[in-house]
């Protein structure tokens, strides 16, 4: 069997796998690269300079114990809810509204909303880079929005019941305008959403800064930013501490969104329409779809839910709109290939990516371990448990059909042969 035979027969495997079967996929695969892991630490810690050695393996010493930083990793997590140094197991002072866990579930929350826009479209056949773009102009609508509607508003409670919804709504519409125009681009003008979204990632973050650095600058900061808004117009925290910039109402929020999201792809018209436009184009023409009006909307959808992520990330995290908005949009490729453009999946997919980026910064203060290294570490997790899924993704847009010889209705080959 040829290199090519072999790549098409894997390929044919991770497109028939079972859900049960990716799910084993995909934790052998984090087995494998927590494994990749321990070995780098282990050559890092021996390349490192250090005092007292960290661990020592037939009698060589190293700097850095793999163990101990997996374990913090996810233990600081969750807010150390172990006692890694202790006889004692289970940490009794500790408490589940902790600010490392706040980090992990902010970060989670936000992957959710970004997560949920790129497997939209890639539902649709259509591979929208743009989220980043479309995240940070949701952004800058949600805060000026709020910020020039919250002064007519009576304050407290009921101001916010009113701001907030109005906000996020147009931050949605906004990114969902933004993410029509690649779609329009590509419905009536062939045009490669690849690039027309990678491009207007950049042109949407150029014109925040004008924007905000030229007329909307908050006059007491020497940020780029916009005037912080009043608390009712925020998503404050209820029950964990003020540091974490994470509200439980957002999360609520976005397992909502998965579902709602879940239905209309899997319940309604659209979302066949959308599913079958992506999956079998021509099945979709024939049948009446309006392919061209689909292509459209779906990436007005997938837009307005990366307008959502960056309007919850103003009204929760920040509380303004500030440049160098973190690339949660393109965090949200990654955790759709883990999920496997399933909503369900979006959140175990954003739980993993939230707890290796809020573990790693408890790696850092107690082990001491580079943050490089620990980003390498994050990376070959990711990667590892994404790429059999990526390979199953693309296997579903390749024809793995091997190829069948046509019979002559005499039972000759219409290929040819040697005539008797």
């Amino acid at each position: 069997m040829s290199a090519k035979e072999n790549a098409q027969e894997i390929l044919r495997r991770l497109t028939s796998a079972s859900a049960a079967e990716r799910v084993l996929i995909s934790f052998a695969a984090l087995i494998m690269a927590v494994v990749v892991g321990a070995v780098i630490v282990l050559v890092s810690g021996r390349v490192a300079t250090c005092q007292t050695a960290a661990t020592t393996i037939l009698g060589v010493g190293f700097c850095y114990d793999p163990v101990d930083v997996y374990l913090v990793l996810f233990n600081g997590a969750l807010g150390e809810p172990f006692l890694l140094n202790s006889p004692e197991l289970l940490n009794p002072n500790w408490n589940p509204l902790n600010f490392g866990l706040a980090l992990t579930l902010k970060e989670a929350t936000l992957l959710i909303f970004t997560g949920l826009s790129v497997a939209v479209a890639f539902r649709a056949g259509l591979f929208n880079i743009g989220t980043q773009g479309q995240l940070i102009l949701g952004a800058l609508a949600t805060a000026l929005f709020a910020f020039f509607v919250a002064p007519i508003l009576p304050g407290g409670v009921l101001g916010g019941l009113i701001l907030i919804p109005l906000a996020i709504l147009v931050g949605a519409l906004v990114g969902g305008l933004y993410g029509a125009i690649p779609g329009a681009l590509k419905a009536y003008a062939d045009a490669n959403e690849v690039i027309t979204t990678i491009m207007l990632n950049f042109i949407a973050a150029q014109v925040a800064f004008v924007l905000v650095s030229e007329f909307f600058r908050n006059p007491d900061s020497q940020v780029v930013e916009t005037t912080p808004l009043p608390d009712f117009a925020t998503l404050l925290p209820v029950a964990f501490p003020q540091g974490g910039d994470f509200s439980i109402l957002a999360l609520v929020f976005a397992l909502v969104l998965v579902v709602v999201v879940w239905y209309l792809l899997e319940q309604t018209s659209f979302g066949y329409d959308l599913r079958t436009s992506g999956e079998q184009p021509e099945a979709a023409e024939y049948g009446g779809v309006d392919a061209k009006r689909t292509t459209v909307m779906s990436m007005f959808l997938s837009g307005a839910l990366g307008g959502i992520g960056g309007a919850v990330w103003v009204l929760m995290v920040m509380g303004k709109f500030q440049a160098g908005v973190p690339s949660l949009g393109f965090d949200g490729i990654t955790v759709t290939i883990l999920a496997g453009n399933n909503p369900f999946g979006i959140i175990p997919a954003s739980l993993l990516f939230g707890t290796l980026k809020s573990g790693s910064l408890a790696v850092q203060f107690q082990t001491g371990v580079p943050k490089q290294l620990v980003g390498v570490l994050r990376g070959l997790i990711i990667l590892f448990v994404a790429m059999p899924e990526f390979f199953r993704m693309l296997g579903s847009y390749v024809n793995l059909e091997p190829e069948r010889e046509e019979v002559a209705t005499d039972g000759g080959s219409l290929l040819g042969g040697d005539d008797e």
